[in-house]
């Protein structure tokens, strides 16, 4: 059973996520602060934590300036900023997913069995034997899933897990189209919701990280209509 640390100050948020993973078999714990969050993971740390942003005592870039110090234990931020720069800074600084107020519960829970999985093979040292565990190249691109690590022309491009799973299934198989439903199937469980234009902001940015490292970074192709395919450069 994984331990799950949930810090954030609405202590709403904190009863109803910790219900829902506590139906899905989760142990959880709660911490309406950072300050308080810091104490008990300096006594025994969690399997992952999911850390608001803006808390009193000790905000959640604190926290995990403080934890990146001494644990690579997972960790997801809750954010409800509208523009990209605590996503940005809270990835930078070593944050693996962040998903954004007001969230669906599902979707937030399907992002912590992901990264617990990705935790469990890299603590495992297992060797990647499928498509989907293996290290990738293509071209320019090298994905590594075990270690959740891409580079572009040798520049390391941090994603998140939505953002890693999308360019992982497009860049399978170059030249092939995928439309958007398909797309949706990669990056979400059956039983979450979303929208195409969720899928096409989720691409808008994935091409934003690429390009913040090579400029004319254009091998994610848009097919209007029908959905988007990866072009092998």
């Amino acid at each position: 059973m994984s331990k799950i640390a949930l810090v954030d100050d609405d202590r709403n948020i904190l009863t109803s996520v910790s219900i829902s993973l506590e139906a899905e078999g989760f142990e959880v714990e709660t911490y309406n602060d950072g300050q308080s969050a810091l104490e008990a993971f300096n006594r025994r740390l969690p399997d992952m934590a999911v850390l608001d942003i803006k808390m009193p005592r000790m905000d959640g870039m604190e926290l995990l300036q403080r934890l990146r110090q001494k644990t690579q234990m997972p960790v997801i931020f809750l954010t409800s900023k509208d523009d990209e720069i605590d996503e940005v800074l809270g990835l930078r600084m070593g944050a693996d997913d962040y998903v954004k107020k007001p969230f669906s519960q599902r979707l937030l829970i399907e992002r912590i069995r992901s990264l617990l999985r990705r935790q469990q093979a890299m603590e495992t040292n297992e060797v990647g034997t499928t498509e989907d565990t293996k290290v990738m190249v293509r071209g320019s691109l090298t994905m590594d899933p075990l270690r959740h690590a891409v580079t572009w022309k040798g520049d390391e491009v941090t994603l998140t897990v939505t953002e890693f799973l999308l360019l992982q299934a497009l860049a399978q198989r170059p030249g092939f189209v995928k439309s958007r439903d398909q797309l949706m199937d990669v990056a979400y469980d059956d039983q979450v919701y979303v929208d195409d234009r969720t899928i096409d902001s989720h691409i808008k940015r994935l091409r934003k990280k690429m390009r913040s490292v090579d400029s004319e970074f254009s091998s994610i192709e848009t097919l209007y209509g029908i959905g988007y395919k990866y072009n092998e450069a």
